[in-house]
């Protein structure tokens, strides 16, 4: 099934399927998001920025949530 095919589907599905779908969508979006941020932090690729606010927190620019 190609994008525009599934993007008319969409458009034509009944307001309760579409709730349902977007729904999924959002779901599966933060399942995705939270899984990448996970890689992220696993390779190390987040620790420049984890460092920065570790010293913003000791320099008493921010506070720890």
């Amino acid at each position: 099934m190609e994008l525009n095919q599934i993007q008319l589907a969409i458009a034509n599905l009944p307001d309760a399927e579409y709730k349902q779908l977007t729904d999924w969508i959002t779901e599966h979006d933060f399942a995705r998001w939270d899984k990448q941020i996970e890689q992220d932090l696993e390779s190390g690729r987040l620790d420049p920025l984890l460092n920065e606010l570790k010293q913003e927190i000791c320099d008493g620019r921010t506070s720890p949530l």
